[in-house]
């Protein structure tokens, strides 16, 4: 018997039926970062679409953004999902759409929550414990030269306390066209210790994902144009400017095959890249040679890792996946 399934239910079933991970191994290096022992399993569903994971050691619980939906939550072995704060993103009164929610998640040198809110398109620090969160905030960044940022989306933070941030227009309700949109250009910008706002680069077309290489001399940037979907890597000089701007990689030939873009990364201790990208996790050493993926079967979105980097933690569009990497 032949059973033809057709729209939704094909797609649910085609997801069901497909592993949840895969693994293309493209260097021996791979074997390194990545064991054959490799597994992985949905530790949290139900999202509209989550963002930002943060995982804290000192507290042993995975914070998320549902971007959609203006929660972050969390996540812990012994209590699984809970909602840890809202409003987290959008705290006017004007009922609005689109990604109005918290979206990249950080914590300061003192241990401080901070918070890309894209709705309040402002970046911002809790005013609460971590353990004891509560919807007070402090703007640290509103906007630049009198001008509202777009949506600050994504979080690095340097040695010395700067904060670095990218602000693509992904939460403005019509995206790049949105009546709203203040500034001509999409930027990516660094928080001084002191407070001062640092326009760094206004070239990019759609920054996104951004973290800094161990050391802090290199910085690593997403753009999620499908017109440029590339990693840009610069350097860092001795003021935190960005200098010798280049491509890291191009991944405008997987984008034929696969959906996604690059968009949230992590750097591990040894500077490999976890990057999300076309078809899932894409993993490279520190000169950008792609060492191999952890194909996931639906978008990634993000990632975070465990404090010992043997596990990395996922968003992928409605949920959020655990990776026992080895």
């Amino acid at each position: 018997m032949i059973i033809l399934l057709t729209g939704a239910i094909s797609a649910a079933y085609a997801q069901a039926v497909k592993p949840l991970i895969s693994v293309e191994k493209i260097d021996p290096q791979f074997s390194n970062i990545v064991s054959k022992t490799i597994n992985a399993r949905t530790i949290a569903q139900g999202f509209a679409w989550c963002e930002g994971p943060l995982w804290i050691e000192s507290h042993k619980m995975l914070l998320f953004s549902d971007v959609k939906k203006n929660i972050i939550y969390k996540w812990t072995q012994a209590k699984g999902k809970e909602a840890y704060l809202t409003p987290a993103g959008y705290t006017g009164k004007t009922l609005r759409g689109g990604e109005l929610g918290s979206n990249g998640l950080g914590l300061t040198l003192k241990g401080e929550l901070v918070i890309c809110q894209d709705g309040d398109r402002v970046v911002s620090i809790m005013n609460a414990p971590l353990q004891k969160p509560q919807a007070k905030f402090t703007k640290i960044a509103t906007g630049f030269k009198g001008k509202k940022f777009d949506s600050p989306n994504d979080l690095a933070f340097a040695g010395n306390g700067d904060i670095y941030f990218t602000d693509p227009p992904y939460g403005l309700e019509k995206n790049i066209n949105d009546p709203l949109k203040e500034a001509p250009y999409q930027g990516v910008y660094k928080i001084a210790k002191d407070g001062k706002i640092t326009l760094l680069t206004d070239t990019l077309t759609r920054p996104n994902g951004i973290a800094i290489f161990p050391g802090g001399k290199t910085i690593l940037i997403a753009n999620s144009d499908p017109a440029k979907p590339y990693w840009y890597a610069y350097d860092l000089d001795k003021n935190g400017q960005l200098t010798h701007g280049r491509i890291f990689y191009n991944a405008k030939a997987a984008t034929k095959t696969d959906e996604g873009m690059p968009d949230g990364l992590k750097i591990d201790k040894n500077g490999n890249v976890f990057a999300s990208g076309p078809g899932g996790i894409w993993i490279f050493n520190k000169t950008g040679k792609l060492l191999g993926k952890i194909k996931i079967n639906d978008l990634a979105s993000n990632c975070s890792f465990s404090g010992d980097e043997k596990t990395l933690y996922v968003t992928s569009n409605h949920r959020v996946l655990m990776i026992n990497l080895r």
